[in-house]
């Protein structure tokens, strides 16, 4: 029978036992696993831990980086059982990237501020990626959050000189986008509007990263803020005897202003 280790704030712990959970006497929900099974893990940890971040939340925070953390081992464990890298390669890969993207750090180069670190970054990065590829393409996993992407796009193309210069023609943008979504509006164009309404977000997302806002974090803050309101305004109907779910248009509207000033600090 595996035997459960006795130090469990050991690094080697926890890789060991991900190691028996995949091994002979294992467990057989992870031994069936790979790397395509658990992609979703992944991405569910990761949104899990910046709930808990926005949250303030300590306690969450921990747990949730310890899930994210599990999922990092158990996907080189994976490739470890199939001869291909093993989790020292993935620390020694993610350690010597770090070394080579701050020479600012590590060599002799010398940097003003944060904006020429991120520059330089872009710059080694994209001289690592000429040597497979001599396009500029931008990488995004497909399973990132579509709203991060839009930014990270912007971020790619500023380094080219392929952007708005100031916030307010990225607004004069937005408002154009927005007007356009009016007309396929007014047509009933469903594919129209798909299209547009896809340039309006992705509009609006330059115009929060030209703000320095985080456009998936300032809508994630924004959820959490409208599900409490929600919450809030349940509360109140509940205090005053009534059927949430009856409701008319006008109370609902009375419930929700209540709310609000109820949150005014949301």
């Amino acid at each position: 029978m595996p035997q459960a280790p006795d130090q469990f704030r050991e690094f080697a712990s926890l890789v060991k036992i991900v190691e028996l959970l995949r091994g002979p006497e294992g467990c057989p929900w992870d031994k069936e696993q790979t790397h395509q099974t658990l992609t979703r893990f992944a991405i569910e940890e990761a949104h899990e831990l910046a709930v808990a971040i926005d949250r303030g939340n300590l306690a969450e925070m921990k747990e949730e980086l310890g899930d994210l953390l599990l999922q990092v081992v158990i996907h080189a464990e994976m490739a470890r059982q199939n001869g291909q890298f093993d989790i020292y390669d993935v620390i020694e890969g993610i350690g010597r990237k770090m070394v080579r993207r701050h020479p600012h750090v590590f060599a002799n180069v010398q940097v003003a501020d944060s904006a020429e670190v991120l520059d330089n970054w872009a710059k080694i990065k994209a001289q690592e990626k000429a040597q497979r590829d001599p396009w500029v393409r931008f990488d995004l996993p497909p399973a990132l959050p579509a709203l991060i992407s839009a930014q990270k796009v912007g971020e790619k193309t500023k380094k080219w000189h392929f952007d708005w210069q100031t916030p307010e023609e990225v607004l004069k943008k937005v408002e154009e986008e927005l007007e356009e979504v009016k007309v396929a509006l007014q047509a009933r164009d469903q594919q129209a509007l798909e299209h547009e309404i896809g340039d309006l977000l992705f509009s609006v997302a330059q115009l929060g990263r030209h703000l320095n806002i985080d456009g998936e974090q300032a809508l994630r803050v924004t959820n959490l803020r409208f599900e409490e309101r929600f919450v809030k305004m349940q509360q109140f109907c509940h205090r005053d005897g009534k059927d949430f779910a009856q409701l008319t248009s006008a109370e609902l509207e009375n419930y929700w202003q209540q709310a609000k000033l109820a949150l005014i600090t949301k």
